[in-house]
């Protein structure tokens, strides 16, 4: 759906009778000039918590803690809530917020492949002070809520409809049988977009646990095992999943669904597990539902050698594995693993970072394939469940940065003078322009498998390939020499012509 189809088609009008008592904080103008979203995140804080939004605030503070920065620069974080909503099967995403926001939301969402229709109910000063907003948004609800399309229903508050306390939270929580979930999701309360899918997650797997707290549920999809399993959080590369499948059989286990998943009905499956394993450790929300369940989680991923090693040990304590199966797993897998870390060897300096959630993963994979990685950033916070991780990065000598911000990453490439450079979109621009080698992490590191023997000689091709191309980057720089800078950067200051006298 385009952007005017879905004006004209979610935009709903308002019933001649129709009386909102819900009355909105109007913080789209201001006597010093400050609008909309533009007014700065302390005020809008200000503005959210006075008009009813305090108990979501510092929850999120709570589950995402700021500092040692209070924001890393990234994307706008309701990205992240919006890609778990419009990945998923028979769901309906609707975003309320600024035009601008929601243009720029729905763009990247195409950019990154989604095809699928991004809701939007518009808004003025008017509607959102006198609760129509309100109204529209549960309009556009009813009539979207037809359970031949649709399991669930998603709607994001973003900035400015949270700071104005637009209550989601009053919509029905079921419609015509099809589920209504309502999250606000502003970039003055959310780091970063990697927590922004955990917020929608944790939302998801809280209404499916509910739901079958209360009574029978619709049978899960069909597994092709009756082994006991175990859930895996965070978004992962496809094979890495099989992987993982071959992995735990051995110990009589198997892969079950990812969270975040790609319908409804997977949700109840992954409440129905054995244990669940963190893979990416920021989604804190996710786990507190899987805590509420009953269901024991555990950090880290198989990655290298040692990483894989470890991660079973640790799943083998928290599940009372015999010693036996682990080493039957350990033995079925390990040799694999040092063969394909043998032959596909990483030999350069590598400094790291990103917003993923998966970067001290990546780097242990590094070290283990004889990448000498000096320093590791994250957007993402610490928790319990990336210490193992950190503590063996850290053991090795690896600087390693939660909350890391654009100024620790590219203060580490001077540091450090890596052969490489990964990190984020700016980070890989300033290294490009330091005729420094670099890749996007997202696009070109995250995208690939991590675990197991797929995953150890995975980053090897391109990251040497990478590297390789230094030379070509020093003479690029020589027969580039002083383009884009002084008289040559397309901006001539006046030249003052001196004439010699003739004797």
């Amino acid at each position: 759906m385009t952007m005017s189809e879905t004006n004209s088609t979610i935009q709903k009008e308002q019933k001649p009778d129709s009386q909102s008592n819900i009355v909105a904080t109007d913080i789209t103008s201001s006597p010093k000039g400050e609008e909309g979203c533009h007014g700065g995140a302390a005020r809008m804080q200000e503005a959210a918590k006075a008009a009813g939004k305090s108990q979501v605030l510092e929850q999120y503070a709570k589950d995402y803690p700021a500092g040692p920065h209070d924001q890393p620069q990234s994307m706008c974080p309701a990205f992240g809530s919006l890609r778990v909503g419009l990945r998923m099967r028979r769901t309906a995403t609707v975003l309320s917020g600024s035009a601008c926001c929601v243009y720029g939301l729905t763009f990247t969402s195409h950019f990154y492949g989604a095809r699928r229709t991004v809701g939007y109910v518009p808004f003025d000063s008017e509607t959102l002070v006198t609760g129509k907003l309100f109204e529209d948004i549960r309009e556009a609800t009813y009539k979207l809520a037809d359970p031949e399309k649709y399991d669930a229903i998603v709607l994001i508050n973003l900035c400015v409809p949270t700071a104005s306390g637009v209550p989601l939270e009053l919509l029905p929580k079921e419609i015509n049988g099809v589920r209504i979930i309502g999250i606000d999701v502003p970039g003055f309360g959310v780091p970063t977009h990697a927590e922004a899918k955990d917020i929608l997650a944790g939302a998801m797997l809280k209404y499916a646990r509910t739901e079958a707290e209360a009574g029978p549920v619709a049978q899960p999809t069909a597994r092709a095992t009756s082994l006991p399993f175990i859930s895996l959080v965070g978004e992962i590369f496809p094979v890495d999943a099989i992987t993982l499948g071959r992995l735990l059989e051995p110990l009589g286990l198997a892969a079950g669904p990812v969270v975040p998943t790609r319908e409804w009905r997977e949700l109840y499956s992954a409440l129905d597990c054995a244990a669940v394993a963190m893979l990416h450790p920021f989604y804190t929300a996710t786990r507190r539902e899987f805590d509420a369940a009953g269901r024991p989680c555990f950090g880290s991923a198989p990655v290298g050698y040692e990483g894989t090693a470890a991660w079973l040990d640790s799943l083998s304590r928290l599940l009372g594995i015999s010693s036996n199966l682990v080493d039957q797993a350990k033995n079925a897998v390990l040799p694999a693993i040092k063969g394909a870390l043998k032959g596909s060897p990483i030999d350069a300096r590598i400094t790291l970072s990103g917003y993923e959630g998966s970067e001290l993963l990546v780097a242990r994979l590094l070290l283990e394939s004889g990448a000498d990685v000096r320093y590791v950033g994250t957007a993402c916070p610490r928790t319990e469940w990336s210490d193992p991780d950190r503590d063996w990065l850290e053991s090795k000598g690896v600087q390693v940065r939660y909350r890391a911000s654009l100024e620790d990453d590219l203060a580490a490439i001077d540091e450090f003078s890596p052969d490489l450079a990964i990190g984020t979109t700016p980070v890989v621009q300033k290294a490009k322009e330091l005729a420094l080698p670099s890749l996007y992490f997202t696009n070109l590191i995250s995208a690939r498998p991590l675990m197991g023997p797929a995953g150890a000689g995975s980053l090897a091709e391109v990251i040497n390939t990478a590297v390789r191309g230094r030379e070509r980057f020093a003479s690029m720089e020589a027969f580039f020499e002083g383009v884009g800078s002084g008289n040559s950067a397309g901006v001539w200051e006046p030249q003052t012509a001196r004439v010699k006298e003739v004797a």
